[in-house]
């Protein structure tokens, strides 16, 4: 496990170093998390594990009340600094799973993330299994909390492939939605890019992301899904980055994000 970010990698990428902010405490998993050492559920196991000393003592509790700027803390025997803030957006193919590991086995979105010189960092959102497209990545977790919070409304816009010739009135029923076990799923936008002679693209703007949101809407029409693509979120265009590649946020792209979220 790296504990801190090659700071000349991500200089040279255009990464910022974010100095902590006023000292306060929190449970020390959260700490180690908020400095983006790992997340907040590998935080736990490495406390539990008696891997974690706080001022040359081990702790055990993971929400042992910790200073981040006050308390000296280390890992292993090794001093814990905030990681340098890093920012990156993947193109995700089909096939691999949002997640650190994966008891089945399947490909993880890791995988394609293999760069001994970046630190930890946490998906910011999801894509499913057999989905594709702009998956963000970061370890700020205040950046990525604002992103994702539903409140937030930060639009996301996918490309779908169907398998039906849509018309006026599926639209209007896709912008209306629908009840699916007491949720209500409805898209913001919809419109038709392009059809065949048996199926047909849709761009579908989301305000808000609910589990499999698209799939499940369509599906409550009997409609099948046979691409997911996620081409943008809010201002940002998921590009001509190549599928199964990555490459690290401009600062004006981190500060519109934050800036695009209400």
């Amino acid at each position: 496990m790296k504990y801190k970010g090659n700071a000349s990698l991500l200089r040279r990428h255009g990464v910022v170093q974010v100095t902590p902010g006023q000292a306060s405490r929190h449970g020390l998993a959260r700490v180690l998390s908020k400095l983006g050492v790992c997340s907040r559920t590998q935080a736990q196991a490495l406390v539990r594990a008696g891997r974690v000393r706080v001022n040359d003592k081990i702790v055990l509790d993971p929400e042992s009340p910790t200073d981040a700027q006050r308390d000296r803390i280390s890992l292993d025997h090794e001093a814990v600094a905030a990681a340098e803030k890093a920012y990156l957006m993947l193109n995700k193919p089909r096939g691999y799973v949002t997640t650190t590991s994966d008891e089945q086995g399947r490909d993880t979105v890791y995988e394609l993330l293999q760069d001994g010189s970046l630190p930890w960092l946490a998906p910011v959102g999801r894509l499913d299994k057999a989905s594709e497209g702009l998956l963000l990545f970061s370890n700020d977790s205040e950046w990525a909390a604002r992103l994702t919070e539903p409140a937030s409304h930060l639009d996301k816009t996918y490309h779908v492939q169907i398998d039906v010739l849509p018309d006026a009135a599926l639209i209007q029923r896709l912008r209306a939605g629908i009840d699916d076990d007491g949720e209500c799923l409805s898209a913001r936008e919809v419109r038709e890019l392009r059809r065949g002679e048996k199926n047909a693209w849709l761009e579908i703007v989301l305000d808000e992301g609910r589990n499999r949101h698209i799939r499940r809407l369509l599906a409550a029409l009997d409609i099948a899904v046979l691409r997911l693509v996620r081409v943008a979120i809010g201002p940002l265009a998921l590009g001509a980055l190549a599928k199964g590649k990555w490459r690290v946020l401009s600062d004006d792209e981190v500060g519109m994000l934050k800036r695009s979220t209400r």
